[in-house]
């Protein structure tokens, strides 16, 4: 089966009454996880961005606490299934201020992540990628509040 185009999905969503709307969301919503997630934060977060941040920063913290820490090849597993899960969450945002704020977040709690990333060069180059990242980030955004985050960025790096 081939998946319609985004254009003729919205056309026939618009043909449809509310209640077949709710139905087909909460039909999507029971196939995937990820579905339910991006529906519960369309419906209960999105108006307020601030909360949903520092959510989203509480999960980072509990998620680095519970990281293996016997061996360095565990700690980068751990620390590459946080980074998916900043990513799906920045994804759910759409919000370029909120992705840079995540990642810096993810890149100082890295960087004072212990034992050391600088022992291992594996850690190292997540830490070093997610820094070309945020730069990126950065450049989309308004330049007042590139400034903020750019000093912020500079931060991090010391």
């Amino acid at each position: 089966m081939k998946a319609a185009a985004a254009k003729e999905i919205k056309i026939a969503l618009s043909e449809l009454s509310q209640p077949d709307l709710v139905a087909l969301c909460l039909r999507l919503s029971r196939f995937k996880k990820e579905n339910k997630e991006l529906l519960t934060y369309l419906i209960f977060e999105a108006e307020d961005e601030a909360s949903y941040i520092e959510s989203v920063k509480g999960e980072i913290d509990y998620e680095l606490e519970q990281i293996n820490k016997r061996n360095y090849y565990f700690i980068k597993k751990g620390i590459r299934k946080i980074l998916r899960m900043v990513k799906k969450y920045i994804r759910y945002s759409g919000n370029k201020e909120t992705e840079v704020i995540l990642l810096i977040y993810f890149c100082q709690r890295l960087r004072a992540f212990q034992p050391s990333i600088e022992g291992y060069r594996a850690l190292k180059n997540i830490y070093l990628q997610q820094k070309k990242v945020i730069g990126t980030a950065i450049a989309k955004l308004h330049e007042d509040l590139q400034y903020d985050y750019l000093e912020e960025l500079k931060e991090i790096e010391r």
